[in-house]
């Protein structure tokens, strides 16, 4: 692969804290992005925004409203780790499908693209800029735009289950199911929009933990322990 789209779930940016920013574990982010960026891999983050929000949760206020928290959320987040990214040695750029003041670039392909190409780790921020849209869907979206070979999904937990392991103890984990199978069987690797987008693109996946040790480079190098997902 040359091109990968990598997607952060923002619980993982939490660690053990489940707010907010864990700084050692963004740190060891950034040390394994750099290891494959300096072996000539382009790369692209996108991130949720878990760790400070979560807007479906809310019962309270009207849901384009908490989509677009949501959105800014990811923003901040973006502004972090690119940050920590730039400390590891890293240059940087984000983009957002909104203007953002001076903080952010608005997204275009071509300028992603030129970005890649010039060494830049490139940063999407806030989602589709439109509400009902997960950063799920706004990943696999962008995967599709930049011609990715393919979206990593560094998660929370270790792959894709056939329930929740959390709830069920005895749920099987998958080494590799179709996107297909993730469809029929509604399993909560990312949603519904992004698996459909999944199909009809032909975007392969890759699920994995970001708590394991090394995971990023792990899988890149072959050694991969979590769920690959077949389009």
């Amino acid at each position: 692969m040359k091109r990968i789209l990598l997607k952060l779930s923002g619980e993982a940016l939490a660690g053990d804290k489940k707010t907010g920013f864990d700084e050692a574990t963004c740190i060891g982010v950034a040390n394994q992005v750099k290891s494959i960026v300096d072996q000539g891999m382009q790369v692209a983050i996108v991130t949720g925004g878990g760790n400070f929000w979560r807007g479906r949760t809310s019962e309270t206020i009207d849901r384009t409203k908490a989509d677009q928290i949501g959105m800014l959320a990811t923003v901040m987040n973006c502004i972090y780790v690119s940050d920590i990214f730039r400390h590891v040695g890293m240059k940087t750029e984000i983009f957002t499908p909104f203007a953002v003041g001076a903080f952010t670039s608005l997204f275009s392909k071509d300028a992603a693209v030129e970005a890649m190409e010039a060494g830049k780790v490139i940063f999407f921020a806030g989602g589709t800029g439109h509400p009902y849209f997960s950063t799920d869907t706004g990943a696999v979206l962008r995967a599709i735009e930049i011609d990715a070979d393919a979206m990593l999904l560094a998660k929370s937990i270790d792959g894709i289950y056939d329930s929740d392991p959390a709830v069920n103890p005895a749920a099987k984990k998958y080494d590799e199911i179709s996107i297909q199978d993730v469809i029929d069987q509604e399993l909560a690797a990312v949603d519904m929009t992004a698996s459909i987008l999944c199909k009809e693109n032909q975007m392969p996946m890759l699920v994995f933990g970001l708590n394991e040790e090394n995971s990023i480079v792990e899988t890149m190098s072959g050694n991969f322990t979590g769920t690959k997902v077949t389009a």
